[in-house]
């Protein structure tokens, strides 16, 4: 999964009005980052760190969760 994969699956989980806005927020926050002009592994290791920020959030639906933890298995392996 490249960059822009990860990019448009986070945009999908922003716009689902079923996930919690907290979690939106932060999903948001992170596709910012990712999308910035910053180096490469600088805004891959931001991303990460806000999407793991709500990885047990226990109000996230299981579809939201599979998706993230995709989400975070690309950027993992971009770094």
């Amino acid at each position: 999964m490249d960059m822009k994969e990860v990019s448009e699956m986070l945009s999908s989980l922003v716009n689902d009005s079923t996930i919690p806005k907290n979690i939106r927020k932060a999903l948001s926050d992170a596709k910012i980052r990712l999308d910035s002009d910053e180096e490469a592994n600088v805004k891959i290791s931001a991303a990460v760190y806000l999407i793991e920020s709500i990885t047990e959030d226990i109000n996230m639906p299981p579809h939201a969760r599979t998706q993230i933890w995709a989400i975070m298995s690309a950027l993992e392996s971009q770094k």
